[in-house]
């Protein structure tokens, strides 16, 4: 199943004229720039500003300011889960490695997003549907490959690595440190 099938009750409110999407997109783009600046805050007049639109063609779009988060947080989910297959080429544990690398960006700059969305709603079950519809497939062929210990599911990893954007770290080298330390205790270790 795509993302568009998966997701037709957000994406329903994606307009079909080229330049009423033109502006959609832009203002998608400025919210996430926004949002990542500001937090879930952001002045939506910023946002229009960013997106080089009125304020009238933002509301026209995002009636209520949780629809422009639900179409930021659909995005993102949506890119997060394209590159699944982007990375299919590469070997097991390395595509493994570098999708949990974005992972972490993804939530990183995702959490007031998230705050925001009520986690029981349509919206947020269908985003996970969809990143563990990318991973678990990842997850699997890593294990087939002999690369991760076979005990391990691909909610275990993600309650690891959800768990390690919550930390405050110094730099991005240190939060990279800990991340490569918590993917060494998935790995599949010889036996004797």
């Amino acid at each position: 199943m795509t993302s568009g099938e998966q997701l037709p009750a957000v994406f329903a409110r994606r307009p079909k004229r080229a330049d009423a999407r033109r502006n959609y997109d832009a203002l998608v783009a400025a919210a996430r720039e926004s949002f990542a600046e500001a937090g879930a805050g952001a002045s939506l007049e910023e946002v229009a500003r960013r997106a080089k639109v009125g304020i009238g063609t933002l509301y026209r779009h995002f009636p209520a300011r949780r629809d422009l988060f639900e179409a930021v947080y659909v995005d993102e989910v949506q890119a997060l889960s394209r590159s699944a297959a982007d990375l299919a080429g590469l070997p097991p544990w390395d595509a493994l490695v570098a999708w949990l690398h974005r992972f972490v960006g993804y939530v990183a700059t995702k959490r007031a997003l998230a705050e925001e969305l009520v986690h029981d709603s349509e919206v947020f079950r269908t985003c996970r549907t969809e990143i563990y519809a990318a991973g678990e497939p990842m997850l699997r062929r890593a294990q087939d490959a002999g690369a991760v210990r076979p005990d391990v599911t691909f909610d275990d990893v993600l309650r690891l690595i959800s768990g390690l954007t919550m930390a405050q770290f110094t730099a991005p080298e240190q939060r990279d440190r800990v991340l490569g330390i918590a993917l060494d205790g998935l790995r599949q270790r010889p036996v004797g």
